[in-house]
């Protein structure tokens, strides 16, 4: 999209913004009753590691990994976008995770039969706390541009999905987001207006387009309770629609396995919005006990991190076998449908 292109989408924008936002604002009523427990992967590298020649095998027998997942209890899958990632400093000089690979990922994702989270990252390579690099096409846009821009492209991205008839059930309006996104822009500050602001534009372009897909905030604080409710209070405040949280939880960056306990805790109880721990990788049995007894039901479930990788979700090895780290999904999976019986 050139800048003329974009200035011209750009126009009149703000006012769509701001109805949509407060039309669909606290749109999507969740029931718990009715609310199945995800059971998530995010498998953003499959089709990197499938290309280098890897295959996947559950017990022996050569299966599409998303078979395999599916058979052993797992029902949602999480997939990266990167805006641009064979930008000069992108994810990929291949194109992984852009729009095409992510479209392609997913229309096998919805032909298992899976759920799909899709997650905006909102760069051209990795967003997290330590870093959130603004996409280079749109490093000279400020301010209601930056705005503007987000909105058309999270609106452009979710129309190709929906054309596609793969349209996630679930999206992240950005990833890890507790210190902000698109620095310098949306930088984290005392007040949270000007990323509240890019928030709301994302949001408002996930209703224009489908209604019923759930918005997560995604925050790297699964154990840090104060720094969760200051964001969620200030986002909340300044108008920010969204359905659902989602926290990372690693042990060496977020506390202990009691700190993330209560930290959960509180939030469901204080927010009334369903709890995602998405991303983790340890203490796996004690992350799914915990978001499966949330109070009033409010746990929605987990999503292991780069379940294919044997250094980070270890769910297979580096010949593509299954490991013994497989066999708790299928019990978890057993113990979340007795939850609505």
């Amino acid at each position: 999209m050139t800048i003329n292109e974009l200035t011209k989408k750009m126009k009149n924008l703000s006012f769509l913004i701001v109805t949509v936002s407060l039309f669909c604002f606290n749109l999507t009523v969740f029931s718990a009753k009715h609310r199945p427990y995800c059971i998530g992967a995010d498998v953003s590298w499959v089709q990197q590691q499938e290309n280098e020649g890897l295959s996947f095998k559950d017990k022996g027998v050569k299966k599409d990994v998303l078979t395999i997942l599916s058979d052993n209890g797992f029902n949602w899958i999480r997939l990266r976008l990167f805006v641009d990632p064979k930008a000069a400093n992108g994810y990929s000089k291949e194109g992984y995770c852009d729009l095409e690979h992510t479209l392609a990922m997913a229309k096998r994702v919805k032909t298992a039969g899976m759920k799909l989270l899709l997650d905006f990252h909102y760069s051209d390579t990795w967003a997290d706390p330590g870093k959130q690099f603004t996409p280079s096409a749109w490093d000279r846009l400020k301010g209601r541009e930056l705005d503007s821009v987000i909105f058309i492209y999270t609106k452009d991205v979710l129309t190709r999905f929906k054309k596609e008839g793969l349209l996630p059930e679930m999206v992240q309006i950005g990833n890890e987001i507790n210190h902000g996104m698109m620095w310098p822009e949306g930088k984290t500050d005392s007040t949270l207006v000007p990323l509240s602001n890019l928030l709301r534009s994302a949001a408002a372009a996930v209703r224009t387009t489908n209604p019923k897909t759930q918005i997560m905030i995604h925050l790297a604080c699964g154990g840090q309770n104060k720094e969760s409710v200051w964001f969620l209070d200030r986002i909340l405040k300044n108008g920010v629609d969204f359905d659902v949280v989602g926290q990372s939880y690693y042990p060496e960056y977020h506390g202990t396995i009691d700190e993330l306990k209560y930290n959960l805790t509180d939030l469901a109880t204080r927010y009334r919005k369903p709890i995602v721990v998405v991303e983790y990788q340890v203490l796996r049995k004690e992350v799914n006990e915990i978001v499966l007894n949330l109070p009033n039901q409010m746990g929605l479930g987990t999503f292991i991190w780069e379940a294919t990788s044997p250094r980070w979700g270890n769910l297979f090895d580096k010949e593509g076998n299954t490991t013994e780290s497989m066999q708790l999904y299928p019990e978890l999976s057993e113990k979340f449908k007795n939850r609505h019986r």
